[in-house]
């Protein structure tokens, strides 16, 4: 499918959430000043055809009010609403459809570079999509030398500019990650087939954690933290994790609490913020953010 159709799905999805309601006449007058018509009006034809693939590409039902004027609306809306792949690629899709339309910003719009992914993550959706096993070269940041492995892959998970794909290893018989930009070798191993465990699902798989590492030695539990009020704004527009709630904000200070894994990558979030954010409970977490601070200190000594 050609990549310009698919952003016209996403347009007319994008346009019709955001008037809640519309009629065909007034979408066809939003065609024609969006770059994406190049000039050309939308056949009655072809929107009906863009409603069913918009229906089968994305679950999303546009449906047709005609009482009062044929208005046209997404009925299940609320779906996207939620996270999900369903909602990144509209949304990616989205500001795609933006940079198009505003090609005569393209010097004034920086956006951030993934460094992996482009060459190797359409081989490991091929294999997740047919259930086959990976020939994997990996050379770990740790070592200079490159080990070959097989991997069956269960998922894949975007963090930090950064893919990683999660699968077992047949060698060590455990499921293990790996970024996708220290791999140096892939290839399809299409005669060896795997199946993924009944009970692994990949969001329950992360759910209890911040970033990529799962820490399966470590139990979710209950984290408290104390952010400075400016910076509280930030925490409050964009979460750190799905069990995040405020219990309590004044004019100083706002407190979060959470239930997870206190692995690395949460206290690297914690110390990304600074001062600006104080561990309270638990103890053991507070302790080991101070050594990190003190370490750090004692390299500037």
């Amino acid at each position: 499918m050609a990549v310009s159709l698919h952003l016209k799905y996403v347009w007319l999805i994008e346009t019709i959430y955001k008037a809640k309601q519309i009629t065909f006449e007034e979408i066809n007058r939003k065609w024609m000043d969006c770059d994406l018509s190049e000039g050309l009006e939308l056949p009655i034809r072809t929107f009906h055809k863009w409603r069913v693939a918009a229906e089968e590409m994305y679950g999303l039902v546009i449906d047709c009010k005609r009482k009062g004027g044929y208005h046209y609306y997404i009925a299940n809306a609320d779906e996207i609403k939620q996270g999900g792949i369903r909602n990144w690629l509209l949304n990616t899709a989205s500001v795609s459809n933006m940079l198009i339309n505003n090609k005569q910003l393209s010097d004034r719009i920086l956006l951030e570079e993934i460094p992996s992914g482009q060459e190797y993550l359409p081989v490991i959706l091929e294999a997740m999509r047919n259930n086959v096993t990976l020939e994997v070269g990996y050379r770990n940041f740790s070592y200079p030398d490159t080990f070959f492995f097989e991997v069956e892959p269960y998922c894949v998970k975007l963090f930090k500019q950064r893919w990683y794909v999660i699968g077992r290893t047949p060698y060590k018989n455990e499921i293990r990650i790996y970024g996708l930009d220290r791999i140096c070798h892939l290839q399809l191993k299409e005669d060896v087939k795997f199946k993924i465990p009944k009970d692994f699902n990949a969001t329950d798989y992360f759910n209890d954690c911040i970033g990529i590492i799962i820490g399966d030695k470590v139990d979710a539990e209950r984290v408290v933290i104390k952010v400075r009020a400016y910076q509280a704004n930030y925490v409050r527009s964009l979460p750190w994790h799905h069990s995040q709630h405020e219990t309590e904000r004044n004019e100083h200070y706002s407190v979060f609490e959470f239930w997870i894994k206190p692995t690395h990558d949460l206290e690297r979030e914690i110390m990304w913020h600074g001062q600006d954010v104080e561990v309270l409970h638990p103890q053991h977490l507070r302790n080991s953010i101070k050594q990190k601070l003190d370490a750090m200190r004692e390299s500037y000594n």
